[in-house]
């Protein structure tokens, strides 16, 4: 699966003054495990596949592009998959796109509580799960750990550290950015754009860090996770028809409006 990665070259969008703005393309890395997941997911299924796991599980939203890359990869890569998915009322409810095409390729969804989900990190629950599910890889909600984040680190390439100043991304549990956080040279700044309210993203990226030449902005979050209004639409539709890049209004819209 993994020698399916496409290298990729920046696209160059807009000169704004002296500041060149470009773009990478991680969602033409691969044809169904796009964006960051890949490298996110790399490391930790190999890993899953060195220890004898058959079994890979994760955690996610009801719309979760997590859970979506986690069930193409686990089909992909021939592990069995298990979704626990937040919200036990969705279970008697028509399954959404994104969770139909999860169960489609295997993946067996268990719905929990709400209460519970909150629990999902916790030694306690993780414990419990791991005794139901003894032949299961667990990979954290979002894919971020020490593995996602030496996958992470790979977006970054040579040339990136030599002409960029500035490297700015969207901001979901802190994986992606922190992986380009390590990769970053010594005179590069990287932004993160919160995708959810609160500031507690700065501890998440703490954890994977000691470096000091970041930032993440909190508080244009469109009221939160995976909300967002008709001028928000309306720019994703502009930036696409302008200069044919795909945007979605959960991550990289959020933050290519408050960049712009």
């Amino acid at each position: 699966m993994f020698e399916q990665f496409k290298e990729i070259s920046n696209q160059h969008l807009d000169h704004f003054g002296e500041i060149l703005l470009s773009v990478k393309r991680l969602d033409l890395v691969h044809p169904t495990i796009s964006g960051n997941k890949f490298f996110k997911l790399k490391y930790n299924l190999l890993e899953a596949r060195k220890l004898g796991y058959t079994q890979l599980l994760s955690f996610g939203g009801a719309y979760s592009n997590h859970i979506y890359a986690f069930a193409q990869a686990a089909h992909a890569f021939e592990f069995d998959s298990i979704g626990i998915i937040r919200g036990e009322e969705l279970q008697d409810q028509v399954l959404n796109p994104m969770l139909a095409t999860a169960s489609k390729l295997g993946m067996q969804l268990q719905f929990i509580s709400r209460q519970d989900y909150r629990r999902k990190h916790t030694p306690e629950f993780l414990a419990k799960l791991q005794q139901h599910y003894p032949n299961a890889y667990i990979i954290p909600e979002g894919g971020s750990n020490d593995l996602a984040i030496k996958g992470t680190a790979e977006i970054l390439t040579d040339s990136d550290r030599a002409n960029f100043d500035v490297i700015c991304c969207a901001v979901g549990t802190g994986g992606t950015i922190a992986g380009l956080i390590h990769a970053s040279a010594s005179h590069q700044h990287v932004i993160g754009f919160s995708a959810l309210k609160g500031d507690f993203l700065n501890d998440e990226v703490r954890k994977w860090t000691t470096q000091n030449n970041w930032q993440i902005y909190p508080d244009d979050t469109f009221g939160g996770y995976a909300k967002y209004d008709g001028q928000l639409l309306e720019f994703i539709q502009n930036i696409d028809e302008k200069y044919q890049l795909p945007l979605e209004p959960i991550y990289t819209g959020k933050a290519w409006r408050i960049q712009t």
